[in-house]
């Protein structure tokens, strides 16, 4: 075997190594370093008929959705949690309106009918975000005891819903409601007892 062989050879095991290496750290620590190049590929590939001024603005809104799917996920765990905690039926209880439970009952036959993977077996899955509040404000003596007031829950969460719209309806938010947000976002943390 040639010098140049064996050079490539080590070069080869010396890559195998490090991928091994690198698997064992993405498992023992739960992330991605993004080297799966054929799904990554794709993604890129799709985007690239795209401008790449829409693209720049996409990836700097992907942080904001991010944030806002985090803390939206975490409003209705937390209203789960509470609800559940009493033992009864809360969905179909006087802890959420008919009102919301009709329109997430129509929700979830459209999706049904649509051939779509159900999104979710929860019905709280199926409200917006603004129904989410009506939830709060239904079941208050029982979330009242994880959150601190409610007319500031009101206030936040009404903040709150005013800055996802850009966010979920792909528009760019302003730099002003980029900092609105950070700031809200501590004012709902702060609410929590």
């Amino acid at each position: 075997m040639s010098n140049y062989e064996q050079i490539v050879k080590a070069f080869g095991m010396t890559n195998m190594l490090l991928e091994a290496d690198l698997d064992q750290i993405e498992q023992r620590f739960g992330i991605d370093l993004g080297r799966k190049l054929s799904a990554r590929r794709a993604q890129v590939e799709s985007r690239l008929q795209f401008d790449l001024s829409v693209r720049t603005e996409a990836a700097e809104m992907a942080a904001h959705y991010e944030t806002f799917y985090c803390l939206e996920k975490s409003i209705r765990s937390l209203i789960t949690d509470v609800l559940e905690a009493e033992g009864e039926a809360w969905w179909t209880s006087s802890r959420v309106p008919p009102a919301i439970q009709a329109e997430v009952e129509k929700r979830i036959k459209r999706e049904r009918e649509s051939g779509v993977t159900p999104r979710s077996a929860a019905p709280l899955d199926y409200t917006t975000f603004g129904e989410l509040s009506e939830i709060i404000k239904a079941s208050w003596p029982l979330v009242g005891s994880v959150l601190n007031d409610l007319k500031a829950v009101e206030t936040v969460m009404a903040r709150l819903n005013t800055l996802r719209g850009p966010i979920a309806h792909c528009a760019p938010l302003a730099e002003d409601e980029v900092l609105r947000l950070a700031l809200t976002l501590r004012d709902w943390f702060r609410l929590l007892k």
